[in-house]
């Protein structure tokens, strides 16, 4: 199923309690008129005319949508790696909540706990994955992009890297390359990771198999890389050693399992379609659920007795 493609909407006797916030992922409905067809009209012909006008439009719209919010997502890449070398303290203070709180009068201090020498291994590695750029002259990379499209479609042939079928899996246009500008290579690893290690919830997501789904949906690719980025901030991995609560809190997962940034990445994903339903999301509202994702997912890592990513409450959600 192509991500871009207009679906049909469910019949309203499917519509659960809107008023249950919990991660209920059935019992939805999309929004209240249709985007395609008018059958009050005799003349096929107008009426395809139509169809045709309101399918551009609402391209249109979707691809405007799309590019500003890439657009956004590398100015914020740029700035993280400026921060990154330069040593800017402006980033970390502009996009976490923490900070700001801190500015308005809270007078408590987050202690940065001791690293063990693991813990400080595994960090420095990690930071090290997050300062490579994906580039589609590198074998190694389009070979991972190769890989990706077999575990996404096993039972389909591999497109040429620059084929419009790649926008079934949600890219934005016939290359996948131009997309990974915001999130690096990271992100493509963390995609994989996802298909190999939870291969049913990769699944449903990627072909939209959950819940009653709205007319427009998110382009799955590119949502992924834009997890990936959230990440990377919720958990002020862009400074030496992360300082929010919910980056200490990491490290504590970071020191049991090696692989916590790529198991928290499914995890969020996951998190992030099981709002979508719940907010009954069409994809001009995909940043209002990023951003409601991350809220949730910081309140679970400040739970206590959280040693893992098993730990966390959304972790249930998540199929092999």
């Amino acid at each position: 199923m192509r991500s871009s493609t207009v679906r049909r909407r469910l019949h309203h006797g499917d519509v659960g309690d809107r008023r249950n916030e919990n991660f209920e992922t059935s019992g939805l409905d999309g929004l209240d008129e249709p985007l395609l067809g008018n059958h009050g009209y005799d003349d096929k012909h107008s009426e395809r005319e139509m169809t045709d006008e309101i399918w551009d439009d609402e391209r249109k719209k979707e691809q405007l949508h799309w590019s500003l919010l890439f657009s956004n997502l590398i100015v914020q890449w740029a700035q993280w790696i400026a921060n990154l070398f330069f040593g800017s303290g402006s980033f970390i203070a502009r996009f976490l909540p923490l900070h700001s709180n801190t500015q308005k009068g809270s007078n408590q201090k987050l202690i940065v706990p001791t690293l063990s020498p693991l813990q400080e291994a595994r960090l420095r590695n990690l930071q090290q994955r997050l300062g490579i750029p994906f580039d589609g002259s590198r074998l190694d990379h389009q070979d991972a992009l190769k890989q990706l499209w077999r575990l996404a479609y096993p039972d389909r042939e591999l497109p040429s890297l620059k084929s419009e079928l790649w926008k079934d899996m949600g890219w934005q246009g016939p290359d996948p390359s131009t997309d990974f500008r915001g999130g690096g290579f990271i992100s493509l690893e963390n995609l994989i990771f996802f298909a190999k290690k939870y291969p049913e919830s990769f699944q449903r997501l990627l072909h939209k198999q959950d819940g009653n789904r709205a007319d427009w949906e998110y382009p799955f690719a590119v949502a992924g890389i834009n997890i990936s980025f959230m990440l990377i901030q919720m958990l002020d991995l862009q400074s030496g050693k992360p300082s929010s609560m919910a980056g200490i809190q990491f490290l504590k997962l970071l020191g049991e399992d090696e692989m916590a940034f790529d198991n928290l990445y499914c995890v969020a994903f996951q998190m992030m379609d099981a709002q979508w339903l719940v907010k009954r999301a069409s994809y001009m509202e995909f940043n209002d659920v990023l951003k409601s994702t991350r809220t949730q997912l910081e309140r679970e890592l400040s739970l206590e007795d959280i040693s893992s990513v098993k730990d966390l409450p959304a972790y249930n959600l998540l199929r092999r």
